[in-house]
């Protein structure tokens, strides 16, 4: 695996590329060899947050973590890239969602099997929910999710016609997704 770390008002020292690397090396029984991995350190007053993503095939395993010590920061972004890991791989092996285009996905993870799970990894819709979509802008769109208190409301632009979604960020801003 190959490493590129980032610093972000913060300089990234030898020691905490030695720990993310020793530590991160715990995924590379479960990743091709080829896999490159993307590790950000921001400091923000006195919170540091790491980010580390790991581009695949046709997938992008990512995980970010705030703590106020490196260390901690590093073992749970871990972790969660362990379990994202493990989740993906059992996936793609379990035979009833085997299809066409998941096999060249498990062709390219040529890596030695991942832990056996129990197969509790099914994803289970509980409700489906039916609305109405009324054409309006971006700004309405923002208004709207604030009036409901929600972290991300679904809307037909107005100028293009097309479905939209505007969601709150976690810094407080607002973003829009749209369609290619």
């Amino acid at each position: 695996m190959r490493y590129v770390f980032t610093g972000k008002n913060m300089s990234v020292t030898e020691g905490i590329k030695e720990r993310a690397t020793r530590k991160l090396g715990r995924l590379e029984k479960l990743l091709p060899d080829n896999a490159e991995v993307y590790v950000t350190f921001s400091e923000n007053k006195h919170l540091t947050k790491m980010e580390v993503s790991v581009p695949l095939h046709k997938r992008v395993l990512r995980a970010e973590v705030t703590d106020t010590d490196v260390s901690s920061c590093i073992d749970q972004t871990v972790d969660i890239l362990e379990k994202q890991v493990v989740k993906y791989k059992s996936r793609l092996r379990d035979r009833r969602r085997r299809a066409v285009a998941t096999n060249d996905e498990l062709t390219f993870l040529d890596a030695p099997d991942a832990p056996e799970t129990d197969g509790s990894n099914e994803i289970i819709i509980t409700r489906t929910k039916k609305f109405a979509l009324k054409p309006m802008d971006a700004q309405e769109a923002v208004m709207e999710m604030e009036l409901l208190n929600h972290g991300f409301y679904v809307f037909r632009n107005s100028w293009t016609d097309e479905i939209n979604v505007v969601y709150k960020r976690n810094d407080g801003e607002y973003g829009l997704i749209e369609p290619q």
